[in-house]
């Protein structure tokens, strides 16, 4: 039977995780407090937040179907980032910590319902941010019809400079 405190920490736990929509699991094995610090700060800058979490009150506040996927990685000392709204800035920050700072382990991903291993957790730290990806869509959506916009107004500015030049033309003999 769980004592009072244990109780409250799994109810934190089920809140964080309602307010997160990914969450990364890393090995916090060798980080002392200051590095911890400095990923927490790293990861604040995007709203994200790392805890240390003791397993098997991870487990109780993820429920059952949520605990048996990720059952596997909630082995030995375990930091979960909670992501609320990007993917690939927390995996960006954990990637750039660990080359500047100290290597840490990541051990998994959840996103989308998905569980990422290592490589692709990787692989979605090489992404562009969410932002950049919305950006260049909508460039691409808006290209065409600048170009069509620019077609649709050169026949009249075409017409408007042949008068022009004909108007000077016709302005030289006379003078």
């Amino acid at each position: 039977m769980p004592t009072a405190k244990k109780e409250q920490k799994i109810e934190e736990l089920r809140k964080r995780l309602a307010d997160a929509k990914y969450l990364f699991f890393t090995n916090y094995a060798g980080l002392t407090v200051q590095e911890i610090t400095k990923l927490r700060t790293e990861l604040r800058k995007d709203g994200s937040s790392y805890a240390v979490v003791k397993n098997t009150l991870f487990s109780r506040a993820a429920g059952d179907e949520l605990a048996k996927k990720l059952e596997e990685f909630l082995a030995g000392p375990t930091g979960v980032v909670f992501a609320p709204a990007d993917p690939v800035a927390p995996a960006k920050a954990l990637k750039q910590f660990s080359d500047t700072v100290k290597a840490i382990e990541v051990k998994a991903a959840y996103v989308d319902g998905a569980i990422l291993d290592r490589k692709q957790v990787g692989a979605l730290a090489a992404m562009p941010a969410k932002a950049v990806l919305q950006a260049t869509l909508l460039g691409l959506l808006a290209s065409p019809l600048h170009g069509f916009a620019r077609v649709l107004a050169a026949n009249p500015s075409g017409f408007v400079r042949v008068l022009s030049a004909r108007e000077k033309q016709l302005a030289e003999p006379a003078s």
